[in-house]
């Protein structure tokens, strides 16, 4: 895992003021502008997209609390706040979520200039969405940002309010709705059509994944997603782990993160009806760390999604078990990806243990509800809209 690192030698904390708009910075932004603008298709394969996997349909799910919680947030907000932070179901902004402790095209409100009323109303929306285990690791994460702070004397720039949050459509008329939750290693997209809910893309990351001291003191991350792929990988035989190798290397970043929401990814690994009964179970046990992020009756929805395309899901592996890795699942219904990191904030170029991402992302058209937008304004407004 190599020998420990220090922190990368900083200049002055960023500020909070308006950047120069520099050739050089635009250059920068121009290809996510340029991404985002792009008609949304949907992660795919070389195929195309598959139709019809992402039916309109009742869950049973009892929506009320997040709704309401919604409305009570929406309540709260004076009119300029309401312009800064609320947007219309198709606008672009969904498209523009990146990690990064600062970047150029957020939007929405930040949580860190509400005060403690403002932000609970706003962390209550999040917290009626997803499980007790989600929120749990989504605030574990917003900790460990600033422990970052802490250890590199600029909480100013890293701490556990520099998150912009972000809601969308009409909670209050029974509408399709929406947040997103956007900053360093947190960046969380949520979308209600009726009582149906997707939750991806879902970004989540940590650098370091311990917090050896600071306010948070003893936080960890993403130990079960970890030690869970290792013991998946180490399970299996030699002409099984032949299967599942699909780069000796790990790649220079995920594969389907921010502004990739086109991006075409082919099926490679290890399928899961390959494997034995107790590696199947470990594979579902792994994959469930992921899918209950979700609140327990959409997790349980998501997760028969996902059994139901079994046979087609594919688990791939690159690196070493004892050392750092890259692990992905990939389904026609869902696809996760893990993988050990290069030092950003750390004075280390080569991945190791300290520096996590992970992204789940629905593919073939329904990452942030797309597909599901589409067949609710065909079957109410004639097909108009998204």
């Amino acid at each position: 895992m190599g020998e420990p690192v220090g922190l990368r030698k900083r200049g002055n904390p960023p500020t909070r003021e308006p950047e120069i708009w520099t050739p050089d910075l635009l250059e920068k932004v121009a290809w996510r502008l340029k991404a985002a603008s792009e008609p949304f298709r949907g992660v795919a394969t070389p195929d195309g997209i598959r139709p019809g996997l992402f039916p309109l349909r009742d869950t049973g799910a009892d929506v009320s609390k997040v709704y309401l919680a919604a409305e009570d947030y929406l309540a709260g907000l004076i009119r300029t706040e309401l312009a800064g932070g609320r947007f219309p179901m198709d606008d672009v902004s969904w498209r523009h979520w990146n990690n990064g402790a600062r970047y150029f095209l957020r939007h929405g409100l930040l949580l860190e200039d509400f005060d403690e009323a403002g932000r609970e109303r706003a962390l209550a929306v999040i917290r009626a969405s997803l499980s007790v285990d989600g929120y749990r690791q989504m605030v574990d994460l917003m900790h460990l940002n600033l422990t970052i702070g802490e250890m590199s004397d600029n909480t100013y720039g890293l701490n556990e309010w520099l998150y912009w949050f972000s809601l969308y459509g009409e909670p209050e008329n029974g509408g399709p709705w929406g947040w997103q939750l956007d900053g360093h290693h947190v960046n969380i997209n949520c979308v209600f059509v009726g009582d149906q809910m997707v939750l991806t893309p879902s970004f989540l990351g940590a650098e370091p994944v311990v917090a050896g001291s600071g306010k948070y003191a003893g936080t960890v991350a993403f130990r079960g997603e970890e030690a869970l792929g290792h013991e998946l990988f180490t399970q299996l035989a030699g002409g099984q782990r032949e299967r599942a190798v699909i780069a000796e290397t790990l790649p220079d970043e995920l594969h389907v993160g921010a502004f990739r929401d086109n991006w075409e990814l082919d099926y490679r690994g290890l399928r899961l009806a390959e494997m034995s009964s107790g590696q199947r179970d470990t594979a579902l046990r792994l994959l469930g760390l992921y899918v209950n992020r979700a609140d327990d009756h959409h997790a349980r929805v998501r997760m028969r999604e996902v059994l139901d395309h079994e046979g087609d899901t594919r688990f791939g592996w690159a690196g070493d078990p004892d050392g750092t890795f890259y692990y992905r699942f990939h389904s026609p219904v869902i696809i996760v990806e893990f993988e050990h990191m290069a030092g950003v904030l750390f004075d280390n170029d080569y991945p190791s243990r300290r520096h996590i991402h992970t992204i789940v992302r629905t593919p073939n058209g329904n990452d942030f509800g797309v597909d599901l937008l589409r067949q609710h304004h065909e079957r109410h407004h004639g097909g108009e809209g998204k």
